[in-house]
């Protein structure tokens, strides 16, 4: 029955009539066409080149009551004046149940070489989130299979987590163990701008057959047009919103909005938008805006998207343009150090910059207490880690720096851990790593004589 309804499927989404336009003029990126202004809308995609001729893509980037500018999903090279432009409508794409397991580019065709089913329902790419005074709040705990994210960091249901970090500090690593790890029903994983030779490494061996098995990665590489790196992002949201609908808790991974923000600012570049902030154009802030508040929680009735943002920070600038307009609507922010990462300890967590907004809410009485000790104590070493390595600290100079000096390296271990337990245990354990802070000094030996 499955298979009926989505042969339906296909045979239903053939459209009867063509809108037909021609390519004018070839300016710079860009094509401009007569023919479509009447027909045509903003965003619209289009097919350029005879039917039975070698065709690409393209999307309808500015429009005037007598032509439309394209922008072609490929380089310009071979295109004449006079080419038929066929309007194929608006953005959309039809997620099916039978993608999970599977790999697709942001038009949902497959790119493992295996058949792929179309759903029966369109979903269009750029789509409104759930009405703000029916969503529901923050759901449960969940499990990460990580002991910093079990304890000190959690993640709950509906949470939207942001990951800064510069190139190769093990970010891809990180969510890979995420989408292995964490509790949810659907993985939704959005690979946007990333070298080709690592879409087969990172979904058999970083990700792994146990990763796939609930997994629907949507790649786009980064040699393909900003339009398509662009739509990679929408392209996997929308996915995760079609199981989000059925009442299912879905975990999208995103690596990473610094490239989708890139691939819109090349778009809006061609479009004619000034640029300011940094080279970004002004759109650019309520893109990333729009796409994070289709994630969170869902309505009565529907599920959850819990999602993790990743976002490259060069030098560590976590003032830059993208990193700064996504921190300000996270529920969290995660930063991943160059210089904890060069030293060994995965995942390069530096806790004392990473903020969790779902606490004290996810954590007990005694939970929030171990949190609150164990920031205090990495908070004290911290501080005098420089006088501790060139000897300058004396003990008994600050009773906090003497505990942390004690803990240090059993609560650093204790961040590069993998938890196959529950919180609970990862708990527990750091209950462990802090007790030798509560454990009183030695006295110092009696240096009084008795007196005959």
């Amino acid at each position: 029955m499955d298979g009926l309804a989505a042969l339906a499927a296909e045979i239903g989404a053939i459209d009867h009539t063509h809108h037909l336009g021609r390519v004018r003029e070839i300016a710079r990126s860009m094509l401009i066409v007569s023919g479509l202004s009447r027909s045509a809308r903003m965003g619209d995609r289009v097919l350029i080149g005879a039917p039975r001729g070698p065709r690409m893509g393209g999307e309808i980037v500015r429009l005037t009551e007598a032509e439309a500018a394209v922008l072609p999903d490929a380089p310009l090279e071979g295109a004449a004046i006079g080419e038929p432009v066929e309007l194929l409508g608006r953005s959309e794409i039809y997620p099916h149940d039978g993608w999970i397991g599977r790999i697709i580019d942001p038009f949902g065709a497959p790119l493992d070489g295996r058949p792929l089913w179309r759903g029966s329902t369109p979903r269009p790419l750029r789509a409104t989130p759930p009405a703000a005074a029916t969503r529901r709040r923050f759901g449960g705990r969940l499990e990460t299979g990580v002991r910093a994210f079990n304890t000190l960091l959690p993640l709950v249901r509906g949470q939207r987590l942001g990951l800064f970090a510069g190139s190769g500090v093990g970010k891809s690593l990180l969510l890979a163990k995420f989408a292995r790890g964490v509790t949810a029903d659907v993985v939704v994983i959005a690979l946007i701008g990333e070298r080709g030779r690592e879409l087969r490494e990172f979904t058999e061996g970083v990700l792994g057959p146990e990763g796939m098995r609930r997994a629907v990665v949507v790649a786009a590489t980064s040699d393909q047009s900003p339009l398509v790196r662009r739509r990679a992002a929408w392209a996997a949201m929308a996915v995760a919103e079609h199981f989000r609908d059925q009442g299912q808790h879905v975990l999208f991974l995103a690596d990473s909005i610094t490239r989708f923000a890139e691939a819109h600012r090349e778009v809006a570049r061609a479009a004619g938008e000034p640029a300011s902030l940094r080279g970004y154009p002004p759109s650019v802030a309520h893109l990333i805006m729009a796409l994070a508040e289709r994630a969170g929680p869902g309505p009565e009735g529907a599920g959850d998207i819990t999602a993790v943002l990743s976002v490259l920070v060069p030098g560590s600038d976590m003032e830059e343009p993208v990193a700064d307009i996504l921190r300000g609507v996270l529920d969290g922010h995660v930063v991943l150090d160059r210089a904890i990462a060069e030293r060994g300890r995965f995942p390069a967590v530096d806790l004392l910059r990473s903020v969790s907004r779902s606490l004290p809410a996810a954590a007990s009485e005694t939970e929030n207490a171990l949190i609150a000790r164990a920031r205090a104590l990495l908070g004290a070493h911290a501080r005098a880690e420089l006088m501790i390595q060139a000897g300058l600290y004396a003990a008994g100079a600050d009773p906090l720096v003497d505990q942390a000096v004690k803990v240090w390296p059993a609560l650093d271990a204790f961040l590069a851990e993998d938890e196959p337990g529950s919180s609970a245990d990862s708990f527990a354990r750091l209950a462990a790593c802090l007790a030798p802070a509560e454990e009183p000094e030695e006295a110092a030996p009696d240096q009084t004589t008795a007196v005959a």
